[in-house]
């Protein structure tokens, strides 16, 4: 049983940051925009958020409020993955690039532009690493939320799992749970989520009804691009521990894309998309089977290959990808 409940929660850890890649870019293809640069934008997310605290500890000193260090995080995280889908959406949107090859490009560039800064910004240290001080680490460190159900748990064994299964985590992953439902919510019941999946199914009809079709095209796809740069910053947080690892986020935003496939593009199925697949990166370190920790690292991504092949296989009109998600809308051609 103690296997299982840790198993549950290591899952769940490490599956926070695929959540946030995968409801960004559901929100994204929501509009009719595919956006298959989740993985650079997650990229740009973790150099953003760390160098954020990084610089200003480097300039103020030692951050000790960690509301402050995980604002300063988000906002940063944000704000350049909000830049990244931005260029996306000028070209895709405006210029009506092929989407396919700019989101490929959007990929190459993130990962490129992380690595490069991670490097530079980690050569300038005399230790060569980019780290942020041991304070601003607590900040991103799980926490038990409700204190008293550990202290039964101490005396209970139930009342300890059920502490360790709820309410032990980070407070990116309650966020990022949060942020899901929200959205769910969003898009099944408030006027402007209805207006955005009009414009997703079918532009030309919900621009004759008035709806501007571009607007909401390139607020969706910037927010999204937002969201999948804070689960970027996840990984440098969180999964890093605050310290810059070269290519730290390592496949995880093809993984996402997948995600949004296996949840049916509903924010609220992500929630489970991120679990299991979460549970599947960390699954040697919990069920040992005598076999090459390569064999493990494959796990996700075949996963993922399995999702794509039985989806498309059972895919109903109900849970369909958006119709228009990966054409450009052009206003005169309707």
């Amino acid at each position: 049983m103690d296997i299982f409940v840790n198993l549950i929660n290591a899952a769940v850890l490490a599956g926070a940051p695929l959540l946030f890649g995968t409801i960004g870019e559901i929100l994204t293809e929501k509009s009719g925009n595919l956006n298959l640069g989740v993985e650079g934008l997650m990229f740009m997310g973790a150099i953003s958020g760390l160098a954020g605290v990084y610089f200003v500890e480097a300039a103020v000193g030692e951050l000790s409020s960690a509301l402050i260090v995980m604002t300063l995080a988000i906002v940063c995280s944000f704000v350049f993955g909000c830049i990244g889908s931005a260029i996306y959406g000028f070209l895709t949107i405006t210029l009506r690039a092929n989407q396919n090859v700019t989101g490929l490009t959007l990929t190459i560039f993130g990962i490129g532009f992380a690595n490069f800064f991670g490097a530079v910004f980690s050569s300038a240290n005399a230790s060569n690493y980019m780290v942020i001080s041991s304070a601003a680490k607590l900040a991103f460190a799980n926490a038990p939320i409700l204190p008293f159900l550990a202290r039964w748990g101490e005396s209970s064994q139930f009342w300890f799992y059920v502490n360790k299964l709820f309410f032990s985590y980070n407070f990116l992953v309650y966020f990022g749970v949060i942020l899901a439902v929200l959205m769910a919510l969003f898009f099944n019941r408030s006027r402007i989520g209805l207006n955005l999946r009009a414009v997703g199914e079918n532009p030309a009809t919900a621009d004759a009804a008035g709806i501007a079709v571009n607007r909401y095209k390139y607020l969706a796809t910037i927010i999204g691009g937002g969201i999948c740069g804070i689960g970027g910053m996840y990984i440098s947080m969180v999964t890093a521990q605050g310290v810059w690892i070269y290519n730290c986020v390592g496949g995880r935003g093809w993984i996402a894309v997948a995600l949004v496939i296996f949840a049916t593009w509903s924010p609220a199925r992500a929630i489970l998309g991120g679990i299991i697949f979460g549970g599947l990166t960390i699954l040697r370190l919990y069920v040992p089977m005598g076999i090459p920790i390569e064999i493990y690292d494959i796990f996700p991504y075949l996963a993922t290959i399995l999702v794509l092949i039985f989806t498309s296989i059972r895919q109903t009109r109900e849970h369909a990808m958006p119709k228009q998600c990966g054409f450009n809308y052009f206003r005169e051609e309707r």
